[in-house]
């Protein structure tokens, strides 16, 4: 459904997906991968929030590398250059408001690893307007700097994302004055959200996904 792009970020090179009606004016979601990196769960993903009426960029963050495993995809993260990331995802968020034009409004998603490049953008460019995180979460002055409203996914039983940390994440953005929605979802763990990983709960994802369409486009329309 989609297509492939090259950005420029900081001076190097970064492929993105790109999925959905590009017409200015149109509802505009940067998606921010999980750790296994640009993987086929979230080109489905954006291709999905294109059927539902957004345009939507899924840059890559790790420079097209990829992790099948959790000790892969953990050394491939402790790799991760973070001011790449940075860059990567301020270049992805310009790329599509230039593409979509003055008019349009912007939101971020981000999975897992994701979230904080999410919610930190948020802080960088007032083009974005809303904020959704499937289990992860940040702390630290970004999240005083921004102002949009953010909704979260999280699952019952999750050793990264416990409920002592979502609860200390919900208070730090009610502190900073944002408008905070948190789901939390029965028997459910890390990376429920992904079809490809054995965590994956098809109702529950089926019902985060909705109320994530449902978030942005009171956001953004």
């Amino acid at each position: 459904m989609g297509r492939w792009e090259t950005i420029e970020a900081a001076g190097a090179s970064a492929r993105q997906y790109v999925a959905g009606d590009e017409t200015p004016g149109m509802p505009g979601t940067v998606l921010l991968h999980a750790w296994w990196g640009l993987v086929e769960d979230v080109i489905a993903f954006a291709d999905r929030l294109a059927e539902a009426g957004f345009t939507v960029v899924a840059p890559d963050l790790v420079a097209g590398k990829t992790a099948a495993t959790v000790e892969d995809a953990e050394a491939l993260v402790g790799g991760a250059d973070e001011a790449h990331g940075d860059a990567v995802t301020l270049a992805a968020v310009d790329w599509l408001a230039d593409r979509l034009g003055p008019d349009s409004t912007l939101a971020t998603i981000g999975f897992s690893f994701g979230a904080a490049w999410t919610l930190w953008s948020a802080a960088e460019r007032d083009r974005i307007k809303a904020s959704v995180v499937y289990y992860g979460t940040m702390l630290g002055p970004s999240l005083g700097r921004a102002s949009v409203p953010v909704m979260g996914h999280f699952a019952a039983n999750d050793p990264f994302e416990t409920d002592e940390g979502v609860a200390v994440f919900e208070a730090a953005l009610r502190d900073a004055g944002r408008e905070v929605t948190i789901h939390r979802y029965p028997n459910t763990g890390h990376w429920f959200a992904e079809p490809s990983r054995e965590a994956y709960r098809p109702e529950a994802a089926d019902l985060a996904f909705s109320r994530t369409v449902d978030f942005l486009r009171s956001a953004l329309l």
